[in-house]
């Protein structure tokens, strides 16, 4: 008799930045440290389990946090420190386990289906953090269960540096006892709904008759149901560094109008970016590529701290133009294509952006997901007469 029986587990890398950020100065262990700006206008990155026990967490305004905590030590965010390790830890795995998948720059789930019959999957999960810990000289937790979900759940209560296994068929009376909150896919205003109506623990959300949820929720209702009771046959998806989106414009005419081959690779990239933030992705590599009359071809790429910032990567996508462009030649197709996608939420660059600013990118994503991706764009992308039609208007 076959053993359909799925082994996955999630591992996480421990408060990461600031898991780097000790392993380049030991002096800073078991101190309090926040990642992020500089400025009391900056927003919180990452911080300590130490800072943590005074309410600072991720995305507060530092001005807030240093007010919770006055004697914590800020940092600022070195995103090519932080992508460095995240592609160490990643090769370790991926090099160790049959099948795995980036969640983020410090997640993982691996799924270890079969692992168990030749080698003993609890004895695998061991090893491999062993393995993270002796190669990266960083901290992480996993969790071993039966689905993601679960796996994801666990971890949680694995921290710090830990580990954690849900048997197969304790799915369900794990989640009981947890507040809604822990549940992935419960943001603020769903939890204030359920709240509302009384609802705290996971296990009186998986009492409620799925119609009704249905009813309340829409389709997430069903999904919410179907997780609160310990159910989800969602698949690792393989990690590949090939995933890739991209922008090219084939001109009317070719061209050495600087002015316009330069607003056209910012219209691009600012459409790029948007959709990396869209889809809560973030890149590795930035492309740019140029084709001119005589139909040669040429293209320059490069490997970038993982970010979805326009500031960013506009600035990158320039500095490739500058070194690809010959001047005086006539330029017929120009692109721009981002690669070595993950996942993450990282929508600005929280190192150096302020408060007021992240507020700005947010409130434009926003405007373009309502109206169009067209719907707000820097001024020197417009073509020409556009800005002036524009104005005018």
């Amino acid at each position: 008799m076959l053993d359909n029986k799925r082994y996955v587990a999630h591992l996480d890398l421990d408060t990461f930045f600031v898991s780097v950020e000790r392993l380049k100065n030991s002096e800073l262990e078991g101190r309090p440290l926040i990642v992020g700006g500089m400025s009391d206008r900056a927003v919180v990155s990452a911080c300590s389990y130490e800072t943590r026990r005074f309410g600072v967490h991720s995305a507060m305004p530092m001005k807030l946090a240093l007010r919770l905590c006055p004697h914590a030590i800020v940092l600022r965010g070195d995103m090519d420190s932080y992508s460095y390790y995240s592609r160490l830890v990643t090769d370790v795995v991926r090099d160790t386990v049959p099948l795995m998948e980036k969640a983020s720059v410090d997640e993982f789930y691996v799924d270890l289906t079969g692992v168990d019959r030749f080698f003993g999957c609890s004895k695998f999960m061991v090893e491999l953090k062993n393995k993270i810990k002796k190669e990266s000289g960083l901290p992480i937790s996993y969790a071993l269960a039966s689905n993601k979900l679960i796996s994801k759940v666990a971890t949680d209560d694995a921290k710090p540096d830990g580990m954690r296994e849900i048997a197969h068929g304790l799915e369900k009376s794990y989640l009981a006892p947890l507040r809604i909150q822990r549940m992935p896919g419960i943001g603020e205003k769903t939890s204030t709904l359920l709240q509302q109506m009384g609802v705290r623990t996971i296990k009186l959300l998986s009492e409620i008759p799925v119609p009704m949820m249905q009813n309340l929720l829409g389709k997430n209702g069903v999904e919410l149901s179907r997780k609160a009771n310990g159910i989800d046959p969602s698949p690792i998806i393989p990690y590949s560094e090939q995933k890739s989106i991209g922008s090219e414009e084939t001109f009317m005419q070719d061209t050495i109008d600087m002015v316009f081959l330069q607003s056209e690779l910012i219209r691009m990239t600012e459409k790029l970016t948007f959709q990396l933030r869209k889809q809560q992705r973030l890149t590795g590599c930035v492309t740019v590529k140029l084709r001119y009359a005589n139909f040669d071809t040429v293209s320059k790429q490069m490997v970038i701290p993982y970010t979805a910032s326009d500031a960013v990567l506009l600035k990158k996508t320039k500095e490739l133009f500058l070194k690809l462009y010959e001047k005086r030649i006539l330029v017929r197709l120009i692109g721009v294509r981002f690669s070595h996608l993950v996942q993450g939420s990282q929508q600005i660059n929280l190192f150096e952006d302020t408060e007021e600013a992240v507020r700005l990118y947010q409130a434009m994503d926003a405007m373009r997901a309502r109206y169009g991706e067209e719907a707000v764009k820097r001024a020197i992308s417009l073509p020409k007469g556009e800005l002036k039609k524009r104005v005018g208007s």
